[in-house]
């Protein structure tokens, strides 16, 4: 999986959570808790879909590795690698 299926997939489970956000225009240095007006339990629910589509388990820890849509393509794919896929 590179890093345009991981943006594609990213953007898919962004779009289920912040559906009247137009991801196309969002700067990928962005907050995108305050780009996209998400809380933490949009966040969680995020997670937990990436988690499904992946098998990727990402503990709360790292939930300032995901501000970003760059970081969060970055983080996503170093865990994937990790794996194995």
């Amino acid at each position: 999986m590179n890093d345009f299926d991981i943006g594609t997939m990213v953007r898919e489970e962004l779009s289920n959570i912040a559906p009247e956000a137009d991801l196309a225009t969002i700067d990928p240095a962005a907050d995108l808790r305050e780009a996209l007006d998400i809380d933490s339990m949009d966040l969680l629910n995020f997670v937990t879909a990436i988690h499904q589509r992946l098998g990727i388990d990402i503990p709360e820890i790292d939930y300032p590795k995901l501000a970003t849509l760059s970081s969060m393509i970055a983080y996503l794919k170093k865990k994937r690698d990790s794996v194995g896929g």
